[in-house]
């Protein structure tokens, strides 16, 4: 039962990391590709933006009842990018609400744009800060030292930026694979190809230096790395499919290249879990969060269980529908 839940949640993550992590990625190229992408944008997130947010929302339900513990600790310990983290989504939902969908287009219009690419770049930012706040292991739940040693020094240091700036070229890279298809003109598409490409060596680049900054935290990365051979295979795969990748934005085909990108961020989200397992969060004390000592009782976990199955009966074939009905001329090849 646990380990069912334990994949749910996983699954969660990755899909708000593929779909959300798109939405907030179209903010930061559209920041690249200037005002000229700002229709295609907006064509592509208008209709799916909101709903993607409850993969989100269905990770935090499953943190605060299957494992209470550690939620309280993420939400008192980092507290602080947590609340940039939901003052950038609302942000961002409002400034692209009011500009996506006024009635007048008038000098507002502008600002709107401007709160719109910031809230996109700040959000993902901070939620790798988060997570690599929580891998880094410098949390104190003892709460004996100063303001800036409790809430402060777990997130605020070079891993943790590293890791911010990772996620958002993640979420980019992903943005400007999905936005190819978006594209009407070949010119158009052929300028989301050209991003895309920066991304990916934006990402790789980024990723070497999460590991180099762990190194220098003294937290040692790399030898987790090497210690799971999940990860190892998950990274290998991820390297394989990187030339692919490039091969099909210059021969480029909207499915397989989305299938690859797909692949690519789920390899790399399963090769970081494998890594994590089973912890949660890294505590200064050593006395680690787990899945398993920090598990609801049986009777709660068995009735959350069935509330995910019975909820996802229902999310699923809507959101099935709903990108079937909105992206259905999606998928062409790129001529």
């Amino acid at each position: 039962m646990l380990l069912i839940i334990i994949t749910i949640l996983g699954v969660s993550f990755i899909l708000y990391t593929l779909l959300g992590g798109a939405d907030f990625g179209a903010g930061i190229v559209e920041t690249v590709a200037g005002r000229k992408g700002e229709r295609i944008v907006s064509k592509a997130i208008a209709p799916v933006w909101e709903a993607n947010h409850v993969w989100l929302i269905l990770a935090i339900v499953i943190l605060f009842t299957g494992f209470p513990l550690v939620y309280a600790t993420i939400s008192v310990a980092l507290h602080i990018p947590l609340m940039i983290v939901l003052l950038g989504i609302v942000m961002r939902g409002t400034s692209f609400t009011f500009r996506h969908y006024d009635v007048t287009h008038d000098k507002t219009h502008a600002y709107y744009s401007i709160f719109f690419k910031a809230s996109s770049f700040i959000t993902p930012v901070f939620l790798g800060i988060t997570l690599g706040a929580m891998i880094l292991g410098n949390i104190n739940l003892e709460y004996t030292g100063s303001f800036y040693e409790q809430y402060i020094a777990p997130w605020f240091n070079l891993f943790c930026l590293a890791m911010g700036l990772f996620s958002a070229s993640l979420f980019g890279y992903i943005a400007a694979v999905f936005l190819i298809g978006e594209a009407t003109y070949a010119i158009e598409q052929k300028r989301y190809v050209r991003i895309s490409k920066i991304f990916l060596f934006l990402t790789i680049i980024l990723g070497v230096v999460v590991f180099l900054a762990a190194e220098q935290e003294n937290h040692q990365l790399f030898n987790e790395f090497f210690q799971s051979s999940l990860s190892i295979g998950s990274f290998a795969a991820v390297a394989l499919l990187t030339p692919v990748t490039y091969y099909l934005f210059n021969h480029p085909n909207i499915v397989l290249l989305r299938i690859a990108i797909g692949l690519q961020v789920t390899l790399i989200m399963l090769g970081w879990f494998a890594i994590q397992f089973p912890i949660l969060v890294y505590e200064k004390n050593g006395n680690h969060l787990t899945f398993y000592n920090t598990q609801a009782p049986y009777a709660t976990l068995y009735q959350l269980l069935i509330a995910l199955i019975v909820g996802l009966l229902f999310v699923l074939p809507a959101f099935y529908f709903l990108f079937k009905v909105f992206k259905k001329d999606n998928g062409q090849n790129v001529n």
